[in-house]
């Protein structure tokens, strides 16, 4: 990130001929696009087996029974609180809107074709007055296979991404429903393409450094350094709005929800945090969390095991806040207006997608393509933020696992208040 940007002051301030400069941003956007077509290559199979998974784990009810339906009630709730910290911070503060009107031209002009298009036929849409039953229709896919060759088309008029979302939502759902004996082969198979995906996600990132150096080079070569202070601007917010639902709403949970000391619970989770900060991935830290949760909180083994288990893929609080943010941010930098109504529709898509979020590094960022393209930004704009991505990732997936530990005191705590009941003679 600091050679694109620091490289890109330099040559711009070389004084060289226009001529020069563009030959110069044709030989290194390639690198740029490379690394981007392989994120969005992964997206479509990222969403199926992602949040079928995630789902499907989260829904089975009915062998989960209690327990399952109250984790289920509770990542639904923080997960909407996290988000709606976020689009309040970022209503609030209004990142985006600091950048220049020059620097918004380019970015609209380098990124922004498939957006005008996207905006163009939401314009057509409202003209047309649908209801919101014809709007969920459209949703509900009647080819899931046309929706997803057709998910980054900006002519397709059918439900795109949101239709792949719902359809792998209702997938997930039935197979929970259908129970694990039968669908077991169909897990495995989901299981082997997710850490597939997973691996070229890993490739991807590898190629990170490079890539994201192209694109900020290419950025700052353009523009100058104009749009490093909205930049500046988002990651301060992002940092904030972790921190408040870090040490404001968890710490409410765990005193008036769990019967727990805040601060004592977050000394006693000290070598999850740094672990989870470190490796920027709540699998890789999935081991360490059980440990610390069952010797030092005294969790029961079988509700550390289940809750941190499904915790690390589908409760994901830091990334559900992160999404919402970022998404919003992006819109605020092409200048895409969105309604009350569109910003809660953020906010229940980017719940819905934290459920279905790798929980690896830079797990986040392709499912954060699928909703900008929903409301009109274009999904290449995911690359403004990628070069700020490390620290946030760290911090995100931080809140993600202090979360899931917060969960597993949470169910506890109710799980034992209603053991006492059905003890009590009757």
């Amino acid at each position: 990130m600091i050679f694109g940007i620091g490289a890109g002051l330099v040559v711009k301030n070389l004084g060289l001929p226009q001529e020069t400069l563009d030959s110069i941003v044709k030989w290194v956007e390639p690198i740029g696009r490379i690394f981007m077509n392989l994120i969005f290559m992964m997206v479509i199979p990222l969403i199926l087996s992602a949040l079928i998974l995630g789902i499907a784990e989260i829904g089975d009810v009915k062998k989960l029974g209690r327990m399952g339906i109250k984790l289920l009630v509770y990542t639904i709730i923080v997960s909407f609180i996290a988000v709606l910290i976020g689009v309040t911070m970022v209503n609030l503060f209004n990142p985006g809107g600091t950048i220049s009107a020059d620097t918004r031209e380019y970015l609209v002009s380098e990124f922004g074709a498939e957006a005008a298009k996207a905006k163009a036929q939401a314009e057509a849409i409202e003209a047309d007055e649908r209801t919101v039953g014809d709007i969920l229709a459209q949703i509900i896919p009647r080819n899931p296979f046309d929706e997803m060759v057709n998910a980054f088309n900006s002519n397709h008029t059918g439900g795109g991404l949101l239709s792949v979302m719902f359809f792998a939502l209702i997938f997930g759902v039935a197979m929970a429903a259908v129970g694990e004996e039968k669908t077991a082969t169909l897990k495995r198979f989901l299981e082997g393409l997710y850490e597939v995906v997973i691996k070229v996600i890993g490739y991807a990132m590898a190629l990170a450094p490079y890539g994201v150096a192209a694109l900020l080079f290419n950025m700052v070569l353009n523009v100058g350094a104009d749009f490093l202070i909205s930049l500046l601007w988002y990651v301060l917010i992002v940092l904030g709005a972790l921190a408040i639902h870090q040490f404001v709403v968890y710490s409410i949970i765990l005193k008036y929800f769990a019967n727990r000391n805040p601060v004592q619970f977050m000394k006693d989770i000290g070598e999850v945090t740094l672990t989870a900060f470190s490796t920027s991935s709540s699998n890789a830290t999935l081991p360490t969390a059980i440990r610390v949760s069952v010797e030092k909180l005294k969790i029961p083994k079988p509700i550390a095991h289940f809750v941190l288990t499904i915790g690390s893929t589908g409760n994901q609080n830091g990334t559900a806040l992160f999404e919402g943010i970022t998404v919003l941010f992006l819109a605020q930098v092409f200048n895409v207006e969105l309604t009350l109504g569109s910003q809660i529709t953020v906010v229940l898509l980017c719940i819905l997608a934290g459920v279905g979020t790798a929980g690896v590094p830079g797990g986040s960022l392709p499912v954060i393509v699928t909703i900008l393209v929903s409301i009109g930004v274009p999904g290449e704009a995911i690359a403004l933020i990628y070069g700020v991505d490390r620290i946030l990732d760290m911090s995100r997936t931080t809140l993600n696992v202090n979360g899931d530990i917060t969960a597993a005191a949470y169910i506890q705590h109710v799980e034992a208040k209603h053991a006492r009941k059905h003890q009590q003679p009757q």
